[in-house]
């Protein structure tokens, strides 16, 4: 019997080092895509473990920091944030949430995770710029207006906001047009746009009407402000009449560009 030609034994030895043919190479990719996904499943497995079921990334301390008036303790204690509990589960907005809502002196806080143990707690406190009477306390007015904290001593180089509106005449229709919180916030505009210098000695706000603002100053200085339109201006014109006349008794910018002084 005739054995196999050389051309023959040519295509063999050609079939047996050639590449793998396509059955072997979808064997291979198979395994591959196999084992891929069990090192997937394995490193998935394996980290949500360590962020939930290991005590490497759990909460140990909580820091507080921007208090002026509220203490770090007060802030810790109403943020009641899990201590012990896994990192990745504690709630940051609800720990702001309940701040805000609990703590109204907080203007902004800021939750933060300060890996591998940690809960950081950065607190604002509303600054008070004008305070109400209410009996034998203080309300403390912010510059938005809001009415934030009650106190029994007023903070210094505060001043009162004394709201004499009347129920009768002019002041009356503005009373009924803008309302008593809209007027609360026209005076805290005058009072952001108060000179620094007479800020600090300011002594009371008086609110008449919206257009019928004035200022008592410590040394009893009066100023008539106006509106609280044109701030800047006026503060401005009372700067320079102030220089002008440093022994007037009453100043008048409600027109800012004719100011007024009276008295020595």
């Amino acid at each position: 019997m005739a054995g196999p030609t050389t051309a023959e034994r040519g295509k063999r030895q050609q079939e047996s080092s050639g590449p793998p043919s396509a059955r072997r190479l979808r064997r291979r990719r198979l395994r591959t895509i196999v084992i891929l996904a069990v090192a997937a499943l394995l490193l998935g497995g394996g980290g949500t473990w360590v962020l939930y079921g290991s005590a490497w990334l759990r909460v140990e301390h909580v820091s507080v920091s921007g208090t002026r008036v509220l203490t770090p303790a007060e802030v810790r204690d109403v943020a009641a944030v899990p201590v012990g509990a896994p990192m990745i589960s504690v709630d940051t907005h609800g720990i702001e949430a309940r701040l805000r809502q609990k703590l109204p002196r907080i203007d902004t806080v800021d939750v933060v995770r300060a890996w591998p143990h940690g809960i950081g707690l950065k607190v604002i406190e509303r600054t008070p710029v004008l305070l109400l009477r209410d009996g034998g306390n203080f309300v403390e007015v912010d510059g938005k207006g809001v009415r934030f904290a009650t106190v029994s001593q007023a903070p210094k180089n505060i001043p009162a906001l004394e709201l004499s509106v009347s129920r009768t005449g002019s002041a009356a229709a503005s009373l009924r047009r803008f309302g008593m919180d809209r007027l609360v916030r026209e005076a805290v505009r005058v009072a952001g746009d108060l000179p620094s210098s007479v800020a600090r000695g300011a002594r009371a706000l008086q609110v008449r009407s919206y257009d019928d603002i004035s200022l008592t100053l410590g040394d009893g200085r009066t100023v008539a402000w106006g509106s609280s339109e044109s701030g800047g201006a006026k503060a401005r014109a009372l700067t320079a009449l102030m220089k002008a006349a440093p022994r007037a008794r009453h100043f008048d910018v409600s027109v800012p560009t004719a100011p007024a002084s009276s008295g020595s």
